[in-house]
């Protein structure tokens, strides 16, 4: 047996020795490292506009429902739904066309997006509104408010209003009473719309009530806040029942209002009220009667004379 032992020599070592795998390795580890930092940030960054995208979602779906009911939210939904499916079926339809035909379906388009004709300003789709046969309006205005706005800073206005409409919706929540709109310090209810009730005049007199005593809480506490007439303030009520048309007046502006001679009357009621009085209308009377409240009401002694409506007993 033989043996032997090789020492290599300085110039055999310098050619044989590298770096390159620890550089090899070292430059792997930092791509895999930038790629951790880049997929973090961008992780990082695709939640947080997931959260926004969430957050707008939600305070867009608290103010549609705030403005419209939930069941004409369903069917605009729908509505949208269809007419997405139309659009993109009519544009899937246009990508198998010669490409003459699809220029000319895009110059049509154009023309009718600068100049829109009579026909075309008609929507095409069928609006959302409904008859609603027995329901009770309550129109609702501050008493003294131009004199005490006339007096006040824009933000003292809108404190006012923001802490007792905020109040009233709360009510409005717990009495199952639907809101319909501010217009000025004029605040406008109904119940019997969306869903159908039978006792929809008494839950509306005692939403309104409750509303008058809150107003009368309220004002004695913004009156440390707002000055010393602030507590004088207070409201009168209108309110009448009957049949209304309710829907979705469709624009730039989209807005769920009510329709019919019944917002008229509940208007003059509240226009010929009293101060820190309910009003209703004979109508209103009749259904608080049927329900055995006779011992809410009181005959005003004098008749009211309404535009366009004539004298009337309330």
């Amino acid at each position: 047996e033989y043996s032997f032992v090789l020492f290599p020599s300085e110039e055999l070592r310098g050619s044989s020795e590298t770096k390159n795998p620890a550089l090899y390795a070292c430059m792997s580890v930092l791509v895999f490292c930038l790629m951790v930092i880049v997929f973090s940030v961008y992780d990082c960054s695709v939640k947080k506009r997931q959260e926004k995208v969430i957050e707008n979602a939600e305070h867009t779906n608290a103010l549609i429902s705030s403005l419209f009911p939930k069941a004409v939210q369903q069917r605009m939904m729908r509505e949208a739904e269809k007419q997405a499916e139309k659009e993109k079926n009519r544009r899937r339809i246009g990508f198998g066309m010669a490409p003459k035909s699809q220029l000319k379906n895009f110059l049509e388009d154009a023309d009718h997006t600068e100049s829109p004709s009579a026909g075309e300003l008609i929507h095409k789709t069928k609006p959302i509104a409904d008859l609603f046969p027995n329901t009770t309006i309550m129109f609702a205005d501050i008493v003294g408010f131009t004199a005490w706005s006339s007096m006040r800073e824009p933000s003292q206005v809108f404190t006012l209003l923001e802490t007792i409409y905020h109040a009233f919706d709360e009510i409005a929540k717990r009495r199952g009473v639907f809101k319909v709109e501010t217009v000025g310090d004029c605040y406008v209810a109904v119940t019997g719309l969306p869903d159908p009730r039978k006792d929809h005049a008494v839950a509306m007199a005692r939403f309104a009530r409750d509303c008058m005593h809150q107003m009368h809480e309220l004002t004695r506490k913004l009156e440390v806040v707002l000055g010393p007439d602030t507590a004088d303030l207070s409201m009168r009520f209108g309110l009448h029942s009957g049949p209304v048309i309710a829907g979705v007046l469709r624009g730039e502006r989209s807005r769920f209002q009510l329709f019919g001679d019944t917002m008229n009357t509940a208007s003059r009621i509240e226009s010929t009220g009293l101060r820190d009085r309910i009003q209703v209308s004979q109508d209103t009377a009749n259904l608080l009667l049927a329900a055995g409240k006779s011992k809410w009401l009181t005959p005003r002694e004098e008749k009211v004379v309404a535009k366009g409506k004539g004298s009337m007993q309330t």
